[in-house]
């Protein structure tokens, strides 16, 4: 049986074949540790690791690539955002859309009583949403106390979109930290940290940019300190009680993942070559013929599937999302069932017991899409069979 691939929100596979040579080539031929030796292989490391970080420094729009901070995934990045940015008795605003990991560093922040936040709604009455409205939402929000406003820059439950660009004017404006959270949307819709404004950049390795697992990236503005959450070796200074005063070391305690960030170094270079503007066409053209499918079959429940991107989730009514995707795992059908981590979005959305989440990659096709729809309508024929 073949397996048809759609978690892609999780971690996306297959690879380029040039991240996975890559890997290859660095554990067999450079992979020393980079700013531990003068010898040719921590050289050699050292040069990759650097060029990943001009690499993603471009492709992002960031000031300088020593504002480019290796992290074990996204999850470690906005952990450092928040908890290396916050001073006691701040206040965030942050939104209905994020992941477990905002909400809960936050909620950490907040049971310490060291900050405090409030959430404004990117997902309330989706269909007559507007951006002006979303800004009043975070208006709303800000005390006088508030310092950083942190949002995703895509859903992992749904493809809604979000105004970076006009929250991030809105951050200047008032003298506001703005932090973003890249995970879903970075190598599925373009992100310019100048253009848009954005302070703190919070990037996973292994999603959109196709890089392995165990990659990730924080990137920081210029004029941007953080505390640090780890202290160790740095290479550098070793008499020094404290970590050192500059990105990258200050942040960047103990052995980097020499081979990861090789392979990331290679997926951004790829999903540049592709194209941003391709890749969204692609997953979008994907989307809209599954919401289509789907929406033809009794009893199905699409989420906000107005707004077309990398990510659809539905339920079937009366079948529980986990058979849902059991069911399509019997059939060769890989998708993830649940609350995502994202328990916020899905009060927002009403789908408080979970879902069936779909999420695309380049690297599927519409046969993909076809045989997916063909199966839920199965499960469906086959659920109200055996209720008479």
């Amino acid at each position: 049986m073949d397996t048809i691939y759609l978690d892609n929100a999780a971690t996306s596979f297959p690879k380029p074949n040039a991240v996975t040579d890559e890997v290859a080539r660095c554990m067999r031929e450079y992979c020393g540790n980079p700013g531990r030796g003068g010898h040719p292989l921590a050289m050699a490391a050292a040069e990759k690791i650097f060029e990943c970080r001009e690499v993603l420094a471009d492709f992002f729009g960031a000031p300088d690539p020593s504002g480019v901070i290796f992290t074990q995934n996204c999850t470690s990045a906005l952990n450092l955002a928040i908890k290396g940015s916050v001073h006691e008795g701040w206040h965030f605003v942050t939104s209905d859309l994020e992941h477990n990991s905002v909400r809960r560093p936050l909620e950490r922040l907040s049971n310490d009583g060291i900050a405090d936040y409030t959430r404004f709604s990117l997902l309330a009455d989706i269909r007559g949403r507007s951006v002006q409205r979303i800004l009043n939402g975070i208006a709303g929000a800000v005390r006088q106390n508030t310092r950083a406003i942190i949002v995703t820059a895509g859903s992992n439950i749904c493809s809604v979109p979000v105004p970076l660009f006009e929250i991030g004017q809105f951050c200047r404006r008032h003298g506001l930290l703005f932090i973003v959270d890249g995970a879903q949307a970075a190598g599925h819709i373009p992100i310019d940290m100048k253009q848009m404004n954005i302070d703190i950049l919070a990037l996973p390795g292994h999603k959109g940019l196709f890089g392995p697992q165990g990659s990730g990236a924080l990137i920081i503005g210029e004029d941007i300190k953080l505390r640090t959450l780890y202290e160790g070796g740095s290479g550098s200074a070793s008499f020094d009680p404290d970590m050192p005063e500059d990105p990258p070391e200050r942040y960047e305690a103990g052995t980097l993942s020499t081979p990861a960030i090789a392979g990331l170094c290679e997926g951004v270079k790829a999903v540049k070559q592709m194209g941003v503007e391709y890749i969204s066409a692609h997953e979008k053209k994907l989307f809209l013929l599954t919401r289509n499918e789907l929406s033809c079959i009794p009893g199905c429940v699409l989420y906000a599937a107005e707004h077309p991107g990398s990510v659809l989730t539905f339920n079937l009514r009366g079948i529980p999302c986990d058979r849902v995707a059991y069911e399509l795992r019997m059939r060769g059908i890989c998708v993830r069932a649940g609350i995502h981590c994202a328990p916020w979005a899905h009060e927002a959305l009403g789908s408080i017991d979970g879902s069936v989440r779909v999420s695309f990659s380049l690297f599927n096709t519409e046969r993909d899409a076809e045989v997916l729809c063909s199966a839920v309508r199965d499960i469906r024929n086959a659920a109200c069979l055996n209720s008479n």
